[in-house]
């Protein structure tokens, strides 16, 4: 926080809609309006000073303003340390406000260029603030989300190539961000293309597209479904 890398935020994902004035479909999280961004550092200040990683240990942007994302920590030494650097935001937010249970959102730089090479798909960019917002990296709950968690979890693990779906490209763009910011080395990311049914749909587990009862129901023999996978 004192780095400007991350806010609390009180918005529900209906708030989030009913500020974009517009329905939202899809699997894709709504950009967020940065109904709270601006309050971060003027009427929040004061109730939520703490940042994700010690800042006594790196040297970071200090004064970045509220337009600006993170730009963390420099990579190596000076990044974070996995024994001593992690806080959590909200456990220490409550020694001082116990009914004040914010998600907190990763400040994205607004306008800046996220670009990566996907080892399927080749180049890619994303613009940061129109093709993704600020987003949730810690729950009210005090549970991480999945962006943070899927980039710390990695890094501790040494993890150095990901392979996963398609999907997932925009939020390849957003863990490169919290990667920078942690002063972490990213790794090497190939994306899967997404398997689809005829009228071009994702398949999904939701909508019992791949369940044994459809299949049978269809008349799929495992025979078929070798060829199929084959």
């Amino acid at each position: 926080m004192e780095r400007g890398c991350i806010y609390p935020c009180t918005c529900s994902r209906q708030d989030v809609l009913r500020a974009l004035q517009a329905p939202h479909q899809g699997e894709e999280e709504p950009v967020y309006p940065g109904t709270c961004r601006s309050q971060s550092r003027s009427s929040r200040r004061e109730e939520a000073p703490f940042p994700i990683c010690n800042p006594q240990s790196a040297t970071c942007n200090q004064s970045a303003p509220p337009h600006v994302g993170c730009y963390g920590l420099e990579k190596g030494s000076q990044a974070l340390s996995f024994e001593s650097d992690w806080r959590t935001p909200n456990s220490e937010l409550g020694t001082r406000n116990s009914n004040l249970r914010p998600n907190w959102r990763f400040r994205v730089p607004d306008g800046e260029i996220v670009s990566f090479a996907d080892s399927h798909f080749g180049p890619q960019h994303f613009i940061a603030g129109q093709d993704f917002g600020d987003f949730v990296v810690w729950r009210h709950d005090g549970v991480p989300a999945y962006q943070l968690a899927v980039v710390v979890d990695d890094a501790a693990m040494g993890i150095t190539e990901v392979v996963r779906g398609a999907d997932l490209l925009p939020s390849t763009a957003r863990q490169i961000l919290l990667y920078r910011a942690l002063g972490l080395e990213a790794p090497a990311f190939f994306h899967c293309p997404l398997m689809t049914d005829a009228a071009g749909a994702r398949l999904a587990k939701r909508h019992d597209a791949l369940s044994l009862r459809t299949l049978r129901e269809q008349g799929r023999t495992p025979e078929r479904l070798r060829e199929m996978m084959g």
